[in-house]
């Protein structure tokens, strides 16, 4: 089985496999059984454990058996596929007896002879006209289960569907509040939860300081030291407790995702953590966010939650930066010293990460770096304005940028519109000063999630 993504954080999702089928005889069986028995070997292929309660659920009691097993063994998403066409009255079922949306594969009809082998792309789109109306969403796949580009469909549905689940389901946790002024990053618990479906759990800066300053093992603190070391990174803090401090930072944030079950965190930064504590976490949010952990600075609920779904479509990681400055193709995207690893230029050339100062207060640790160029990325955002959630994104790529600047200096080039318009037109929309970047084109994943979340798409 090939591996779900790269970061352990989330985990794969556990994929039902419901094969609608007929009770009475009719078109071609002998076909329709050699399509699912494909269909399961591409499951076997894909990076999913996939459960397949039946060959054949035909009536009521069979389609509420097989969904009470999907429960059972933890399923997340239900791919729907009839391989010959089923009885339209199930979809009723299916919207009863499962709150989530649904994949529903269709797939082809038999290459040869004259007769009508399967009807599967009717029957599929009997399933999604009805499920529509009654104001239930999916995601669409036709194809045989063999092409490498519907696999590619089907994974990016599974993951769009998946991540709409996990957002609807969300504990957010929120240490203190947004960074003083940056009134654009509230969050508003009852709007997180009538609009996404996410529940808002808020925790103090003061229990944060407690976790960091409180008393860990000797073994688990030198432990997370020498992860932190080993990662070679020059140290250009002239601090001599910054390693131990990262370290404590790293513990804290790890006992609030395990010990309140969080699926995605934002914190305030400033100026709780350094006036308190005469240190940054800046390094530790680098290594969290390169480790796939949904997790935001400066109180941003909802760029943690657009890291959430962004992971779980496995098409992270996510730096969340601001947008400094632009001109009509060119944005510059810089933020604090805390964007992945993975997007920096490598070790041994010219802005690869190093340990330094924060600019302004000059008190560690930040990581100094080069977003490197030459990469595919998307640009996106998630947020609330108008009594409803909007989402917009933006290809490009990354080149080098033409001044050095501490922090995590980059800058994101498009040429599919003129960025002066399009960002006065994203802030008309209400569109907050942080941005989620994340390598590949994805912007129609991203659209197809906002659909199935009911997110108003700002292109």
């Amino acid at each position: 089985m090939k591996k779900w993504n790269p970061y352990s954080f989330i985990e794969a999702p556990t994929v039902g496999v419901i094969f609608l089928g007929r009770l009475r005889g009719g078109f071609d069986p002998e076909w329709g059984a050699r399509v699912r028995e494909d269909v399961k070997r591409a499951f076997d292929e894909l990076p999913y454990r996939a459960i397949v309660p039946s060959d054949n659920i035909a009536t009521d009691r069979d389609l509420q058996d097989a969904i009470a097993v999907c429960r059972r063994e933890g399923c997340s998403v239900l791919v729907i596929c009839q391989t010959t066409i089923s009885d339209g009255r199930l979809a009723s079922v299916l919207l009863r007896e499962w709150g989530s949306p649904f994949v529903l594969w269709a797939t082809p009809e038999k290459p040869e002879g004259s007769m009508i082998s399967a009807n599967s792309l009717v029957g599929t789109h009997v399933f999604a006209a009805t499920m529509r109306q009654l104001h239930r969403r999916f995601e669409l796949v036709y194809g045989a289960p063999d092409d490498t580009e519907v696999r590619q469909q089907l994974t990016e549905a599974i993951g769009q569907a998946y991540a709409s689940v996990r957002l609807a389901s969300a504990k957010v946790g929120l240490i203190g509040y947004h960074a003083p002024g940056f009134v654009d990053l509230h969050a508003d618990p009852v709007s997180l939860r009538d609009h996404l479906g996410a529940n808002l759990h808020h925790h103090s800066s003061p229990e944060l300081i407690g976790r960091v300053t409180g008393k860990h093992g000797e073994r688990e603190l030198a432990g997370e030291v020498e992860s932190i070391e080993a990662l070679g990174l020059p140290d250009e803090t002239g601090s001599d407790d910054a390693m131990e401090m990262q370290a404590r930072y790293a513990l804290a944030f790890r006992s609030f995702f395990a010990e309140e079950s969080l699926d995605a965190l934002a914190f305030r930064c400033w100026p709780d953590l350094p006036s308190n504590l005469g240190h940054w976490p800046y390094l530790t949010l680098a290594r969290l966010v390169t480790g796939g952990v949904p997790i935001a600075m400066e109180g941003d609920v909802d760029g943690a939650l657009a890291s959430l779904a962004a992971e779980c479509m496995g098409i992270g990681p996510v730096y969340l930066t601001d947008w400094l400055e632009h001109d009509r193709s060119r944005i510059v995207i810089w933020h604090t010293g805390a964007a992945p690893f993975d997007f920096c230029e490598p070790a041994g050339k010219p802005g690869a990460p190093r340990l330094g100062v924060q600019f302004n207060n000059r008190l560690p640790t930040v990581v100094d770096a080069t977003i490197r160029a030459g990469m595919d990325v998307s640009l996106f955002r998630m947020w609330r304005c108008d009594g409803r959630y909007r989402m917009t994104a933006l290809e490009g790529r990354t080149v080098a940028p033409e001044q050095d600047r501490m922090a995590t200096n980059g800058v994101f080039e498009t040429d599919t519109v003129d960025v002066r318009q399009w960002f006065d037109e994203r802030l008309h929309d209400g569109m907050p000063h942080h941005v989620c970047v994340i390598p590949g084109h994805h912007a129609e994943r991203l659209r197809r999630f906002a659909r199935l979340h009911e997110i108003e798409w700002r292109g």
